[in-house]
């Protein structure tokens, strides 16, 4: 019974496993004799445990290869019973795993054959090969230098030339190298460009569909045969011997049965470890681990052959590196079964069951323990030291860079040693100075580096080290901003030029946040910046920000020196009986607006001490600075938006230019100017200094509001400024010259009477006759302080004269001057003035006024339809309500007075005409210009011979129009103009002409800034007119102004690179 039973196991054991059935109830002896389609597989009893063969140092994927001798053939049998069933139902899970590692190696081996850019074999291609991954040689290096290619790798030129990013290239998937005729394309493009149509091909994954494993046959066309399709299938292999038929037998029985002492006498034996050393080489080149991780003969003692093996990786038999356990309890480096899983599949390499890589876990803590304080030795040569295993690498470092010094002795220099006493500072927390004294050597050899490589350009050879150690740290992101920035395209926009172009394009907020949400979204990038960032920008540049002092300290004014936008009737100290003011005013303090515009000025204020050459530290004390006040009225502002109180629609501008600061030093007699308003005229050097909703005309309210601005700048004329500017303490005082006011503010702010007053001017006491008779001989008799005097008398009334008398007395004083202004003309009123007054004499000349006593209004209006009619017929000049400073410089030419001489019936009153706009030509100049010895000296030196002339033509030829009568700005004109040249040197940079320009930004801003409460929509404005007006800002659209050229790179940087011509105005954005 026992030798039946030993028989039936026998034959049992010699059962293909396809055959074994858990329910078979049937004689094991009898065989259907069938060709088995599929059949269910059912383990032995035997084969439940796997992993025995493994504790006798066989692997169990390899196990199966061994080939029992008990004197029965497999073979036969599985011929018998399977005929031509393919290989692989036949074939146990180590062999199939390991032809497909062979399948692997053998995809790979013809990658390596092929060019990764453009697929050729690389046989076909004559000419080197080239390392995709590797650094540029020296000759490809110098070639695209010559180009301007300033790449060091051949991943960023292909990435440039063809479109392709290889970082991420898998060695199972892409070839390793490409052929020298993509060389070619490359060095022709210069490293930045292909002139070549080369379609670099997509690389897949290696399957059974592989086309480099199993390539496509050409069919026969003319066998008059019916075409078959090629069915893919995996690389052939050799034909295997008999031996290898045996694997359908499990481990376990065949340890169960070989005979005891014939383990060193099997047949297959010598087969199986060839095959072992075959599946590792295969795996070795999916892992590529070799370099990484430590091998178990560096192991210092001799330990069992089974703890060893536990401490053993079952992909790449090295010692555990970073170890990982799957669910069926085998161990593996983290690495390797990533790269196997990828490769092969998702399965355990020792037993074959599914695992995936997030079933994947750390091993218990006592395992890494005892892992880590595996001794190793140390292979260096004189070494000999053993090592704990998670201390060898740095160990090895150690080595590494041991011999590093050895080799680079020229080092020894730069690194660090410490002499005693403190702990050597780190370099950024050092001073300048110490900087520049520890990187001094550094610097001279980039410096000559730089000269000799790179024509000394410095700047990029250090930007290139910075951004080579960014990469080198991974900040790609960053080094990507820089690299943007070298190249010229900056990938962020600095928030000075964000809030620079939103103010110079009147963009609300809501309208620049839609915009940067655009930009955004379209380039996906973050090109301007968010709005908060816009207000962190803000608060430096607006009044408030700085610290000063003022020495000694303003009387009657806080010394604090974070103050903004306040109240402008804040300093308005009203008695119990006066009404609330009728107005909204905002304004900044005086000194602390002072004091934001020399911040501003920083910088051409430092340019200016090294152009005149004077030292630094020597000039801290003794600044000067200029400024030029404006005041007047904008007109109608009415909008339709806004609520609040039911104030006056008519505003008031008050504003500031800072004309020029000069400096004397201690040892000099004189004071040198270092810094002078360009444009004085223009909108964007007027700084806004109050805002007010009310009517110019309004006396009392004006004074009122005024009257604060009033008292500080009294104040800062006895004090001076101690600012911090170029890193040290600097002096400044101030001189003020309120010189921006038209014919009307003058009067309301020196208390004179209306300019329809007999007494016609502002400079002198000459009454309106007396001015008609002598329109030449005058000069400057009044003053503030005259002004002062005569209002008290006209108050007190000390010898008890009439009305008349006293008024003659004061000379035409009826209020309280509250403030000081200079006594001189605004060029631009006087053009607006005289040119009405041209105007006028057109239409009388057109009706030949001289010839009659009274003409009638009807004939006026009928001279003055004329006179537009020809004029927008020859000049294209419409006709305007009232004369405005556009209008009056096209009246006042030339041309205008030939097209006005055809409507003129007498030639003699032409030649008239015409010599008096010839004599005004002459003249206008000397008072328009910011310079006249400079710009016009001819017309300066003939200015009183010009001014006499035109003054006879006016009393002779036009006596019928100024007998006894003459209009302002005519008179200042012609008698005045000599005398405040002289003094002040120009009346053309005096002018109001910024301050009036400025108008249509109050407008602008109001719109861009609609709120429900005037007073945050008054805040809203002044804020914005200030940075408006900021040279910092202003510097910023300057250097950038062309933005939007580079927020269209950003958005189709292809487009961009084909067109790199392409110039978009900062309009465009």
């Amino acid at each position: 019974m026992a030798e039946e039973n030993l028989e039936t196991d026998d034959l049992r054991s010699t059962m293909p496993a396809e055959l074994h059935h858990a329910h078979s109830q049937y004689s094991q002896w009898k065989f259907k004799l069938f060709r088995v389609r599929s059949m269910e597989k059912a383990p032995l009893p035997s084969e439940a445990h796997p992993e025995k063969g493994a504790l006798l140092g066989i692997s169990p994927s390899v196990a199966p290869e061994i080939e029992l001798d008990n004197g029965m053939s497999s073979g036969s049998v599985m011929k018998l019973c399977l005929g031509g069933k393919s290989k692989e139902n036949v074939e146990g899970p180590g062999q199939r795993v390991d032809k497909k590692l062979e399948e692997m190696d053998t995809h790979m081996s013809h990658l390596r054959g092929l060019c990764r850019l453009c697929g050729m074999a690389l046989r076909k291609v004559k000419g080197p090969v080239h390392d995709v991954h590797g650094k540029l040689d020296e000759v490809s290096k110098c070639v695209l230098r010559k180009m301007g290619c300033r790449f060091t790798s051949w991943p960023e030129v292909i990435l440039k030339v063809f479109k392709v990013d290889v970082t991420e290239d898998i060695e199972s998937v892409h070839p390793l190298s490409f052929c020298n005729r993509c060389w070619m394309v490359a060095k022709r493009g210069g490293g930045v460009c292909s002139f070549s149509a080369i379609r670099v091909p997509e690389w897949k994954a290696h399957s059974s569909l592989c086309h480099l494993c199993s390539p496509k046959k050409c069919s026969y066309q003319r066998t008059r045969r019916k075409r078959r399709k090629t069915i893919p299938r995996a690389q052939s292999l050799a034909k295997r011997t008999r031996c290898e038929h045996t694997d359908s037998i499990s481990t376990g029985e065949r340890r169960g049965l070989r005979p005891a002492g014939d383990r060193h006498h099997v047949p297959g034996l010598r087969g199986w470890r060839n095959s072992g050393i075959q599946r590792e080489k295969w795996v070795r080149n999916i892992t590529q681990c070799q370099e990484d991780h430590f091998g178990t003969k560096l192991i210092s003692e001799k330990l069992p052959v089974d703890f060893v093996f536990s401490f053993t990786c079952t992909v790449c038999d090295h010692l555990l590196f970073d170890p990982v356990q799957s669910p069926c309890g085998h161990l593996f480096c983290s690495s390797c079964i990533i790269k196997y899983n990828h490769v092969l599949g998702h399965h355990c390499p020792a037993c074959n069951l599914p695992c995936a890589p997030d079933d994947l876990s750390p091993p218990a803590k006592t395992f890494l323990s005892a892992l880590h304080s595996l001794p190793l030795l140390c292979p260096r040569g004189g070494c000999g030291e053993e090592v704990r295993l998670d201390s060898f690498k740095t160990h090895c470092q150690d080595h590494e860079l041991n011999e590093q010094n050895a080799r680079k002795p020229e080092f020894d220099n730069y690194l660090l040693a410490n002499k005693g006493g403190r702990p050597r500072q780190h370099l950024l927390s050092l001073t300048r100075r110490a900087q520049k004294h520890r990187l001094k050597d550094l610097k001279n050899q980039v410096k000559e580096f730089a000269d000799k490589e790179e024509g000394g350009d410095l700047k990029s050879v250090c930007l290139t080290m910075f951004l080579l150690a960014l990469r080198s740290g991974n900040e790609h992101r960053q080094a990507d901003e820089l690299e943007a920035l070298m190249q010229g395209r900056g990938i962020g926009l600095h928030p000075a030029v964000c809030l620079a172009i939103r103010v110079n394009t009147f963009l609300s907020c809501s309208q620049y946040h839609k915009m940067y949400r655009t930009v955004k979204a379209t380039s996906g990038r973050q090109i301007f910046q968010p709005l908060h960032t816009l207000r962190a920008a803000e608060k430096e540049l607006l009044p408030g920000f700085h610290q000063f002092e003022w020495q000694p300290a303003l009387k009657n004014v806080s010394t604090s020196c974070n103050v903004g936008i306040i109240n402008g009737l804040s300093g308005w100290a009203s008695s119990v009986d006066d009404s609330p003011a009728d107005t909204i005013s905002r304004r900044f303090r005086y000194d602390v607006a002072l004091v934001s515009a020399l911040k501003d000025l920083e910088e051409d204020i430092m340019e200016g001490l090294r152009e005149s050459g004077r030292e630094d530290s020597a000039c801290t004390s003794g600044f000067s600075v200029m400024i030029k006040e404006c005041c007047d009225g904008m007109g109608d502002v009415s909008e339709k938006h806004g609520g609040g109180p039911a104030v006056p629609e008519k505003a008031v501008r008050f504003s500031f230019t800072v004309m020029s600061i000069s400096v004397r030093a201690d040892d000099d007699k004189e004071e040198v100017t270092i810094f002078t308003e360009p444009r004085p005229n223009s909108e964007l050097s007027c700084k806004p200094l109050c805002l007010m909703f009310v009517d110019e005309s309004d006396h009392e309210t004006l004074t009122a509001l005024l009257g604060p601005i009033v008292a500080e700048r009294n104040a800062m004329k006895e004090s001076r400024l101690i600012l911090s500017v170029g890193g040290l303490p600097r002096f400044f005082r101030f001189q003020f010259r309120g010189t921006g006011y038209d014919e009307k503010m003058v009067r309301e702010l020196e208390g004179l009477e209306s300019s329809g007053s007999t007494y016609v001017c502002t400079l002198c006491d000459s009454s309106r006759a007396e001015a008609s008779k002598n329109m030449v001989l005058h000069a400057i008799t009044r003053s503030h302080e005259e002004n002062l005097d005569r209002y008290e008398i006209w108050r007190t009334n000390p010898f008890s004269e009439s009305a008349d008398e006293l008024r003659d007395r004061v000379k035409g004083v009826s209020a309280k001057p509250f403030m000081e202004t200079q006594p001189t003309m605004d060029a631009l009123h006087c053009d607006i003035g005289n040119a009405t007054e041209f105007y006028k004499i057109f239409q009388d000349e057109i009706g030949e006024v001289y010839q009659k006593v009274s003409p009638s209004r009807e004939e006026r209006r009928s001279w003055r339809a004329a006179l537009d009619k020809q004029l927008r017929k020859k000049m294209k000049l419409k006709p305007v309500m009232r004369m405005n400073g556009n209008y009056a410089r096209r009246l006042m030419t030339q041309e205008a007075v030939e097209v006005v001489c055809e409507l003129v019936p007498s030639e003699e009153r032409r030649e008239a005409l015409r010599e008096l706009m010839r004599l005004y030509l002459q003249m206008r100049p000397v008072w328009r210009a910011t310079c006249p010895t400079k710009e016009c000296p001819d017309q300066l030196c003939r200015y009183s011979f010009n001014s006499q002339r035109f003054a006879d033509l006016l009393s002779s030829t036009f006596k019928y129009r100024y007998n006894g009568k003459i209009t302002n700005y005519l008179h200042k004109t012609l008698a005045h103009v000599p005398e405040i040249i002289e003094r002040d040197g120009s009346i053309g940079a005096w002018a109001s002409e910024g301050n009036e320009s400025a108008n249509k930004l109050f407008r602008r801003f109001r719109k861009m800034n609609a709120r429900q409460s005037k007073s945050f929509e008054l805040e809203d404005v002044l804020k914005h007119h200030w940075l408006y007006t900021s040279k910092y800002l202003q510097k910023f659209m300057e250097a950038h102004k062309d933005s939007a050229k580079v927020l269209q790179a950003t958005i189709d940087p292809i487009e961009m690179q084909d067109d790199e011509d392409l110039s978009l105005a900062m309009n465009d954005i």
